[in-house]
C-alpha cells in the first residue's frame, strides 16, 4: 500500500489534546481543573465508565444510585428502568442465598411489575417470561431463560446505557479518538472492497472492537420527526456503515443534527483504551511530547546518568544500522526536590545490553561528588557536537510532560457505599483485565514504559529529537554537520534527505540575499545530485523557479519546503539508523489516511466529515516542492447540495467483478439526485450507484428498471 504524507504536527496537536482531555499527563490543568471547559466532559465520561463497570459486574443498585445523582432523567424513562430492574432481579437470584431470593421476589412485587405495565408494549410479556428464572437454574443451558441468565445481558444493558448517557450528557470522546475510529473503519471497508490485506490489521483488529454499543432508542416524541434530507441520511449511513433506517433513527436521536448523529455513531464503536493508551504513549515518547520512560511515581535510571559518550560505527554485517558503544560515568544527580540520588549502585560494573537490536557496552563507574548540582555529559572527538546539559528528573528538557497514565479506579460518590462483594468483583475484574491486556499486547504494542528503557536508548531519543528540532527550524547546515559527526554514512543511505536539506540551505541563502552562496550550493550539490537520481530533477527545477520569482526579503521556506514533514522524515530515518523503531501509531495513521484518499476517489465525492475530524488538516502538508503538484489531485465538488454533478470516467472507476459488463469509454455526467435515488432504492454504496449510472447514461429510472426486470 502506497505511503501518503501526513501532517505530523497536526497529529501531535490532536494527541496532546487527547492526552489532556483524558488526564493522561501530569500537570494537565486544562483537564484537572474543575473550572476548565474540558473538565465537565472528562467528568461525564468518567461517570459513564463507572456506571458501565457497575452493570458489567452485576451491581445494579450502585449503577442506579449513580444514575440518580448524575443522570436522573434515565430513571424517568421507564423503558430503561424496566431493563435495569429486570437485570437486578436476575442478579439477586444469581447470588443464590435465601435472603437474596426473598429480595428478588420483593423486587418483582414492588418495582418490576409496576414498571412493566407502562415501559413498552412487549414489556409485560418479557416480565412474565423472566419469572421462569425462579424455577430454572442459571447453569441450565437448555432452559427457556438461558439468555436471561447469560452475563452477556449485562454488557448489552451497559452498552445501551452508555449510548443514552453519551447523547444526553454530550460526553463525546476526544476528537483524536473519534478520528482514529473513523479512519480505521474506512480502511477496513476499503481493504474488504478491494480484496487486499491490511498491513496494520494486527493492530486495528485489537484496537477497534468488532461489536458496537447498542443504539439509543429515540424518544417517543421524536418518532414522528419530519423527514430528513436524503443527502444527510445517505452520508451518515455510508460513513458509519448503517442501514438507511438506522441512519434515520440516529438522526432522530440527534434531533436532526447530522454532525451530532455522526459523533454519536462513532462513539458507539468500541475501542480498547488500553491498547490506544499504549500507542499514544509510544508516539508521545518518540515525538518528544513526554519524558522517555518516565511516569508518575517511578524513578528512572536516567536520573543518575552522568558523564557519557557515544561512539557510532557502521555495522559491517548490516550497512543500514550502526554499532554504538556507549560509555557512561554515573554521577550523583539531584532530583526535583534537591535530593541526591543514585540508581542501583550495587549493579555498577561492566554490562552487556541489547537495545532494540543494537549491542551496547556500558561501563558504569560510580564516583562520589557530594556538592555536584546536576549531571553533564562529555563526548569523544568524533561525537563532540552532541554535548548536552541534560536536567534529568527536573523537567528541564524542552518542557516535556510526564506520563500519568489512565486512572481507571472508580471514584465513587461519598453517597454510594459498595458492598464487599462489589469491591472484590471490581478488583478481580480490573486485575484480570490487566493481566489479559498485558499478555495480549506483548506482541503488538511496544510500550515505552520506564522499566523497558535503558539509558543508552533514551540518549538516542534525545539525539534524534534534537536533530528533528533543528530541521524543523530550517537549520539545515547544522543538521548535516551534526549527523555527519555522528554517522558519516547516514546520508549515503539517505540521499533524498540530504538533497532536501540542501534545498533548505539554498532557499535560506536566497531569503537572506546571499544569491552567490545559494548558487554555490546549487552548483556544488543540487545540480550534481540529479545526475545520479533523475527523480530529483523536478524538485530542483521548482526550487530554482521559486528562487527566481521571490521578492526581496521574502521567506522562501514558507513557500518552498515543508519543514515539519522534512523534520519527521529525518527523525524516522535517523531513529531507524540508531535502532529506534517508528511508532506503530504513525503506521496506522499513514496507512488509514491513504485508504481514506483512495476510498473517496472511488466514491467520487468529498468526505463531508473530514473537517469535523481534522482529517483535512492531517492531509494538508503544504508541500509544493516535495510532492506531486496539486494539478494531480482530484478536487471533487462538495456533496452538500442536490445540484452537484459527478463526472464518472471509466479510467477512474473501480472495476467491480460483479458488474454485468464493462463501462463504456468516455465520461458520463451523473446528477447527485440520480445517485441518491439509486443508493436509496437499491441500498447500494455510492461507488456502485455511480458505476451503474455510468452504464446506463446516468438515468436512475433505467437503472432501477433493469435491476428489477
Amino acid at each position: 500500500m502506497d505511503s501518503t504524507p501526513v501532517n505530523w504536527d497536526t497529529l501531535d496537536s490532536l494527541i496532546i489534546n487527547f492526552a489532556k482531555s483524558e488526564n493522561l499527563l501530569e500537570d494537565c490543568t486544562e483537564s484537572s481543573s474543575p473550572s476548565s471547559p474540558s473538565s465537565s466532559g472528562y467528568h461525564s465520561r468518567l461517570v459513564i465508565r463507572q456506571i458501565r463497570k457497575f452493570i458489567e459486574i452485576g451491581d445494579i443498585d450502585s449503577s442506579i444510585n449513580l444514575l440518580r445523582i448524575h443522570a436522573p432523567f434515565v430513571l424517568d424513562d421507564h423503558r430503561l428502568l424496566f431493563r435495569l430492574q429486570k437485570q437486578k432481579f436476575i442478579e439477586l437470584l444469581r447470588r443464590g442465598t435465601t435472603k437474596d431470593r426473598d429480595a428478588a421476589i420483593d423486587c418483582i412485587r414492588t418495582v418490576l411489575a409496576p414498571c412493566a405495565l407502562d415501559a413498552y408494549p412487549e414489556a409485560y410479556e418479557e416480565f412474565k417470561h423472566v419469572l421462569l428464572a425462579l424455577i430454572f437454574d442459571k447453569d441450565d443451558q437448555t432452559s427457556p431463560v438461558a439468555n436471561e441468565w447469560s452475563e452477556k445481558r449485562r454488557f448489552d444493558i451497559a452498552g445501551l446505557l452508555s449510548s443514552v448517557l453519551r447523547v444526553h450528557l454530550q460526553a463525546f470522546d476526544p476528537i483524536f479518538s473519534m478520528t482514529l475510529r473513523y479512519l480505521i473503519s474506512i480502511h477496513k471497508g476499503f481493504c474488504f472492497r478491494q480484496g487486499i490485506s491490511s498491513p496494520v490489521s494486527d493492530l486495528t483488529e485489537r484496537l477497534l472492537i468488532e461489536e458496537r454499543d447498542p443504539a439509543p432508542t429515540p424518544q417517543e416524541s421524536l418518532l414522528e420527526a419530519p423527514p430528513f434530507d436524503e443527502v444527510d441520511v445517505q452520508a451518515l449511513a455510508h460513513a458509519v456503515d448503517l442501514t438507511r433506517q438506522g441512519a434515520i433513527d440516529s438522526l432522530r436521536s440527534a434531533k436532526g443534527d447530522l454532525f451530532q448523529a455522526f459523533k454519536n455513531e462513532l462513539c458507539r464503536m468500541r475501542m480498547d483504551v488500553s491498547v490506544l493508551d499504549d500507542l499514544v504513549h509510544e508516539y508521545c515518547v518518540y515525538r518528544g511530547i513526554v519524558e522517555c520512560g518516565l511516569s508518575s511515581g517511578h524513578a528512572s535510571d536516567v536520573q543518575s546518568l552522568g558523564r557519557s559518550s557515544i561512539t557510532c560505527e557502521p555495522d559491517p554485517s548490516n550497512g543500514s544500522s550502526l554499532d554504538c558503544s556507549i560509555n557512561m560515568d554515573v554521577q550523583p544527580c539531584k532530583d526535583s526536590d534537591g535530593e541526591t540520588s543514585v540508581s542501583n549502585p550495587d549493579s555498577i560494573g561492566t554490562q552487556e545490553m541489547n537495545v532494540r537490536g543494537i549491542d551496547v557496552e556500558r561501563r558504569v563507574a560510580y564516583e562520589t561528588e557530594s556538592n555536584r548540582e546536576d549531571c553533564s555529559t562529555s563526548s569523544p572527538e568524533n561525537f563532540k557536537n552532541f554535548q548536552k546539559n541534560r536536567g534529568h528528573g527536573t523537567g528541564e528538557r524542552t518542557g516535556r510532560k510526564r506520563w500519568r497514565g489512565r486512572n481507571e479506579g472508580l471514584e465513587v460518590s461519598p453517597d454510594i457505599s459498595l458492598t464487599g462483594t462489589s469491591k472484590q468483583k471490581l478488583s478481580d475484574r480490573d486485575h484480570a483485565a490487566d493481566i489479559f491486556m498485558s499478555n495480549e499486547k506483548q506482541v503488538s504494542v511496544k510500550r515505552p514504559a520506564s522499566e523497558n528503557f535503558h539509558i543508552g536508548e533514551e540518549y538516542k531519543y534525545d539525539i534524534v529529537l534534537e536533530m528533528k528540532e533543528l530541521a524543523s527550524k530550517g537549520m539545515a547546515v547544522e543538521v548535516v554537520k551534526e549527523i555527519n559527526a555522528l554517522d558519516p554514512n547516514f546520508f549515503v543511505h539517505n540521499p533524498d534527505l540530504l538533497f532536501q536539506l540542501k534545498q533548505v540551505e539554498f532557499l535560506k541563502l536566497i531569503s537572506s540575499g546571499d544569491r552567490e552562496g545559494a548558487i554555490k550550493v546549487a552548483k556544488s550539490f543540487l545540480g550534481p545530485s540529479t545526475a545520479s537520481n533523475a527523480t530529483l530533477l523536478k524538485p530542483l527545477k521548482e526550487t530554482l523557479f521559486l528562487a527566481l520569482i521571490m521578492k526581496p526579503n521574502e521567506d522562501a521556506l514558507t513557500k518552498g519546503v515543508p519543514l515539519s514533514l522534512l523534520a519527521t522524515s529525518l527523525q524516522v530515518a535517523l531513529g531507524r539508523r540508531l535502532g529506534i523503531e517508528e511508532p506503530q501509531l504513525m503506521k496506522i495513521v499513514r496507512t488509514t489516511i491513504h485508504s481514506h484518499n483512495e476510498w473517496f476517489k472511488i466514491q467520487m465525492c468529498k468526505d463531508r466529515f473530514e473537517g469535523l475530524l481534522k482529517i483535512d488538516s492531517l492531509k494538508d502538508i503544504n508541500t509544493p516542492l516535495l510532492t506531486e503538484s496539486k494539478s494531480n489531485i482530484n478536487l471533487d465538488a462538495d456533496t452538500s447540495g442536490s445540484s452537484q454533478v459527478t463526472v464518472s470516467s471509466s479510467s477512474r472507476m473501480l472495476e467491480d467483478s460483479s458488474s454485468p459488463s464493462q463501462v463504456s469509454p468516455g465520461d458520463v455526467i451523473c446528477d447527485e439526485s440520480a445517485i441518491l435515488k439509486v443508493m436509496e432504492f437499491l441500498a447500494l454504496p455510492r461507488a456502485d450507484a455511480i458505476h451503474l449510472l455510468a452504464e446506463y447514461n446516468g438515468n436512475a429510472e433505467t437503472v432501477i428498471q433493469q435491476i428489477f426486470a
